[in-house]
């Protein structure tokens, strides 16, 4: 089998696998959410967008679920053409939960989308000196829920 075929198989798995755990979980009385489990963390992962999407049409697309604080979208390095990939920020852990449960599995241009929680988001570690103050501060503290109260 292709890694082609391997990649595709696993990714729509991976959908079916997230709408059967929301189906699970209605089912149950269960008062607490498989979602718990992220509730540290306000970033997603989003795959198999198109290619020609621009930072600005992924945030008009995730931000109906909140606002959203950071983007990073997969690149090559050579190229700089986007991968189809990436990961964003909300700027609270409930908008995650809305954009998984609601967009995970939709069609953009006719793609179908993965979007999944990321426990563990680590930033690309990108310096240089035009990164501004809110950038470097958002790479080291993450842009996850506050703890303060």
């Amino acid at each position: 089998m292709s890694s082609y075929k391997v990649k595709f198989v696993f990714f729509f798995r991976n959908i079916k696998n997230v709408i059967k755990l929301s189906e699970q979980e209605l089912q149950t009385k269960n008062k607490t959410s498989w979602h718990d489990e992220y509730r540290g963390s306000a970033w997603i992962f989003v795959g198999g967008m198109p290619y020609d999407l621009t930072e600005g049409d992924v945030i008009a697309v995730f931000s109906q679920y909140g606002e959203i604080v950071n983007i990073n979208l997969i690149r090559d390095k050579d190229t700089g053409k986007f991968k189809g990939y990436g990961f964003l920020c909300y700027e609270d852990q409930r908008s995650t939960t809305l954009a998984v449960d609601n967009l995970n599995g939709i069609k953009i241009l006719g793609r179908t989308i993965r979007v999944d929680h990321v426990k563990d988001y680590k930033p690309p570690k990108v310096g240089g000196k035009n990164q501004d103050e809110e950038t470097k501060r958002i790479r080291t503290e993450g842009c996850g829920p506050s703890t303060y109260h």
